[in-house]
């Protein structure tokens, strides 16, 4: 299991991305201002900080010539959206830079490929008996290799990082396609639909009123 730190001083916030994180199967741990960070990082390792610029003692910033001799790689956390801060950030070692207020489809989104780039994640998900392989994209059940579409599969694979998550449908079409969802569009459920059938998971993703719909997980 991949262990997160998340740094940030607005415990509402802090606990909303750790609930959120956990949900989808990392093990997170906060820390509210630059000395814990110090603290447990002389203590813990981690597999990634998430890190806010504006915290309590030092900033994100000066954390990071603590944190860069560790290559432990940072997503910075911020509500300023200056071109120049998010510069400094990446200059200073950051990955990636995700501006407040934002999605949690999004963060969930930005950890996997960050995490994905440094080869911390797991090759293969599973669900029942069917296997998700995330290098190659094959996907079989019970051994038995399934036909599923570009798009078939980075649907499947976004529901299996969510997990027991409901996404809405807007979201769902603009990770997936990259563009502007249009009310009348029923892409998503098309989509959705030929999922379910090729995997037999009609009874995991289910319909979530008014909002999109959820892979339901026995934790």
């Amino acid at each position: 299991m991949n262990r997160i730190l998340v740094v940030e001083d607005d415990r509402h916030i802090s606990e909303l991305v750790k609930v959120n994180l956990s949900d989808a199967g990392y093990f997170c741990i906060c820390a509210y201002d630059g000395q814990q960070v110090i603290d447990l990082l002389d203590h813990q390792s981690f597999d990634l900080i998430i890190l806010d610029v504006m915290l309590p003692y030092m900033s994100g910033f000066d954390l990071m010539e603590y944190i860069r001799p560790l290559h432990i790689p940072v997503i910075f956390l911020t509500a300023k959206s200056d071109v120049n801060d998010r510069v400094k950030g990446l200059k200073l070692g950051g990955e990636d830079y995700i501006v407040k207020p934002f999605e949690i489809i999004e963060l969930l989104a930005r950890v996997e490929t960050v995490l994905r780039r440094y080869h911390k994640l797991s090759r293969y998900l599973y669900i029942d008996d069917i296997c998700v392989d995330t290098l190659s994209r094959k996907v079989t059940k019970s051994g038995e290799l399934i036909n599923l579409t570009h798009k078939e599969y980075d649907i499947l694979l976004l529901f299996l990082q969510n997990k027991n998550i409901a996404l809405f449908r807007e979201r769902i079409y603009e990770t997936i396609w990259h563009e502007m969802y249009l009310e009348d569009s029923r892409t998503v459920d098309l989509h959705i639909q030929r999922v379910r059938k090729k995997c037999g998971l009609e009874h995991r993703i289910v319909s979530v009123y008014k909002i999109g719909y959820r892979l339901e997980v026995e934790e």
